[in-house]
């Protein structure tokens, strides 16, 4: 009787990109812009929000995000308390027209280097890594952005924003469309990195290695200053529980912070060598 076999294709090669969310994993520790935006266009609009229903659509186009807020219960709700009616498309269109130039202003006072990053930049380069940056972020809000944090020598190879693809996250078509943009050739080469649970989703469903950041955004959700200021007791119980929730997202790996990325990197290296994939 003739044996019979069944093969399989492994990739044991390097890695051949990463692919890094902005605010809250590059830059802007906490993720804040995003959500200042929001408060002040919400407030304006009479129906002020916490910061913690602000966060909730985090990750997401900034359009979709506002529709999700207005879709929140208590938010819709006090919106027909105050307007007479639930908000509509027209509400919607307007609102996302209006925050525009709050999230460039909040932006432009949020652009500073996630510490870190400079180090794990350096890492990337010398082991040949291409890199891509993409955000839920309008490509009519980050001028000012990449104009910054190339001041500073964070410039990627390639940025995606979530208006620039048909559908943002958690749709991997920003992460693929970094990947076209880089050459990748395997997608089990490349490592999306992010703060948001849907950023992670996005990752898993490009086929590509994942990394959590826990602290520095939006899980957590605070400036390094308000961060540093707590106890150790209180760091403690925060960070556990942002790790839980990236752990439960599918992150392969979770950090603090950008700081704290090259070990995962050269473990992600080592795995692939032995053929394993995401």
């Amino acid at each position: 009787m003739t044996p019979k076999y069944q093969f399989e294709r492994r990739y044991v090669g390097p890695i051949e990109a990463v692919i890094m969310d902005w605010a809250g994993t590059t830059v802007d520790f906490g993720s804040m812009a995003p959500i200042r935006a929001f408060q002040r266009l919400f407030a304006e609009e009479g129906m002020p929000i916490s910061e913690a229903e602000a966060r909730g659509p985090m990750g997401t186009e900034k359009r979709e995000h506002i529709r999700q807020l207005c879709a929140h219960p208590r938010i819709r709700d006090a919106w027909k308390e105050v307007k007479g009616e639930y908000p509509t498309e027209a509400d919607i269109d307007r609102m996302y027209d209006d925050f525009v130039p709050l999230q460039i202003d909040a932006i432009a006072q949020t652009a500073e280097l996630i510490p870190g990053l400079t180090e794990a930049l350096e890492w990337m380069r010398a082991n040949e890594i291409r890199i891509g940056g993409n955000t839920g972020y309008a490509s009519t809000m980050i001028e000012g952005l990449l104009a910054r944090a190339a001041e500073q020598g964070y410039t990627p190879d390639s940025n995606v924003c979530a208006t620039e693809v048909p559908k943002g996250r958690p749709y991997p078509h920003m992460s693929l469309k970094n990947a076209m943009d880089l050459g990748v050739q395997h997608l089990c080469a490349c490592i999306k990195i992010d703060d948001t649970l849907t950023g992670i989703e996005e990752g898993l469903n490009a086929g590509m290695w994942t990394i959590g950041v826990a602290v520095s955004g939006n899980e957590v959700g605070m400036s390094l200053e308000d961060w540093q200021a707590l106890s150790t007791e209180e760091q403690e119980l925060r960070r556990s529980a942002a790790y839980q929730r990236m752990i439960g997202s599918g992150a392969h790996y979770v950090i603090d912070s950008i700081a704290d990325v090259i070990p995962c990197l050269e473990d992600i290296a080592a795995r692939l060598a032995m053929g394993e994939k995401p």
